[in-house]
């Protein structure tokens, strides 16, 4: 598989407007208020509040925006009932796009995703039409930046139980079942090795290239993806040539 994905995701996170910063708070907040109700609040035996920290220290959601959300977790403020959804579609160039929702109105953000894809020529599909395309990973990534050292990085990673390495010019991917996440978060952390990424996401079998006019139109799609606050994710199988 391809390392350029994931880091991609995070470097136009990094770069995102205003707009699409504000929606990532409220996103992840509300990711962590939903995991904190669901599973309480220690991370240790709560994947999912575990997950949402991570997304949260890979954002630059400031700790009190994490505290908040974890108190309306345990119950002090936060009556909203949120149904949790998956959309799957295709977007410009044929790329196969999957989408986790949080609403607490199907109804709206159905015409909103609906919307949002035909406006940046996609088109929602029924359940199943591109889900087949992806498996669940646990995907690590690690600047070189902060650790530069691949022969050792890769031998710690794959005795914890990864089963992909893969690098680029500026990072080094790490790839793994959702189950073996744990042992190697651990060993990581055991060696003081920082990600700038951890996650159990969707690992696409095979990517399209985008260039040129969908290309852009893909980034746009993905923008007002990330503007609206009902998409919690969004994975795809689209790879942008340089």
């Amino acid at each position: 598989m391809s390392g350029h994905s994931k880091w991609a995701t995070i470097k136009r996170k990094k770069g995102a407007n205003d707009a699409i910063r504000g929606a990532m708070t409220t996103k992840i907040s509300r990711e962590i208020t939903i995991a904190v109700k669901m599973g309480g609040s220690d991370p240790t035996g709560n994947m999912r509040l575990k997950l949402a920290l991570s997304k949260a220290k890979a954002n630059n959601v400031t700790k009190d925006n994490i505290n908040r959300a974890i108190q309306k977790g345990l119950g002090a403020s936060d009556t909203s009932n949120y149904e949790e959804i998956n959309y799957e579609g295709y977007g410009p160039g044929g790329a196969a796009l999957l989408l986790d929702i949080l609403t607490d109105n199907r109804n709206r953000t159905a015409a909103d995703v609906r919307h949002i894809f035909s406006k940046y020529g996609g088109n929602l599909g029924e359940t199943g039409c591109v889900g087949w395309m992806f498996k669940k990973k646990a995907v690590f990534v690690v600047e070189k930046e902060t650790f530069d050292d691949e022969d050792t990085l890769m031998e710690i990673v794959m005795d914890a139980g990864a089963e992909d390495f893969d690098s680029d010019e500026e990072t080094f991917e790490i790839t793994a079942a959702p189950e073996d996440f744990d042992a190697i978060e651990k060993v990581l952390a055991e060696k003081g090795i920082e990600t700038a990424s951890a996650e159990i996401t969707q690992v696409p079998d095979t990517t399209v290239k985008l260039s040129g006019a969908d290309a852009e139109k893909m980034q746009k799609l993905l923008d007002a993806l990330d503007e609206n606050d009902d998409v919690q994710n969004v994975y795809g199988n689209y790879e942008f040539e340089e």
